[in-house]
């Protein structure tokens, strides 16, 4: 927090950078699996996410304008903030929301920027995976800095050069099989099954990487 992230020129064309982050969990059982996504329900609701992208937005050097957040049944939440860039809502260079009445007709102008979260995690009936999905935006009214080296991935670029629409997708290279194991420790599972299981933790990240069902 020493060091905010800088956002270079505040403008009215909207910047967006968004994220679909992918956390993929073994499980031995359906009730592990429930327990999986009970435990990832209650660390991300939506207070928490809240503090997270009030943090996030204090790194930036913006400031809140509003905040919406909502929980979900059976699981899930979502977070959206308005932020503003801090020193121009404090001195009072530009105001928040520019609004026009025509007749019946109220048109409003958000001059500002959002970020969002939202989280959708599942299990796999059938199959001892569960997966927990955060998809992050952040549209803001300045240049966003670059991002740093992505050695630990293997990425794809999508781009639509004419619209401005950059799309990398990333998997990481080695994924080390006990990060991805829940309420079990990799040593109280023999050496065939590690096999099997990081097998099959590698496919499912090869089908979410690839959007489509390929085994």
């Amino acid at each position: 927090m020493e060091e905010k992230l800088k956002l270079y020129g505040f403008n009215n064309l909207t910047k967006a950078l968004s994220f679909n982050i992918y956390d993929i969990c073994y499980a031995k059982s359906e009730r592990e699996q429930q327990d999986y996504i009970k435990y990832i329900d209650e660390q991300y609701n939506s207070e928490r996410l809240t503090k997270i992208l009030s943090t996030v937005t204090e790194m930036i050097g913006a400031r809140i304008l509003n905040i919406a957040k909502q929980d979900y049944d059976p699981q899930g939440a979502s977070v959206t903030m308005l932020i503003a860039e801090e020193d121009a809502v404090a001195s009072g260079r530009k105001k928040p929301v520019e609004s026009a009445i025509l007749g019946d007709t109220i048109l409003a102008h958000l001059d500002k920027s959002h970020v969002t979260v939202h989280t959708y995690p599942e299990f796999h009936p059938g199959t001892s995976i569960a997966t927990f999905r955060v998809d992050i935006d952040v549209a803001t009214c300045g240049e966003i800095s670059p991002l740093k080296t992505l050695d630990r991935y293997d990425a794809v670029d999508i781009n639509l050069y004419q619209a401005n629409l950059f799309h990398t997708r990333m998997l990481i290279k080695e994924p080390q099989l006990q990060n991805y194991l829940f309420n079990t420790d990799i040593y109280e599972i023999p050496p065939k099954d590690r096999l099997a299981i990081s097998n099959s933790l590698r496919r499912e990240m090869i089908e979410i990487y690839s959007g489509k069902n390929l085994y």
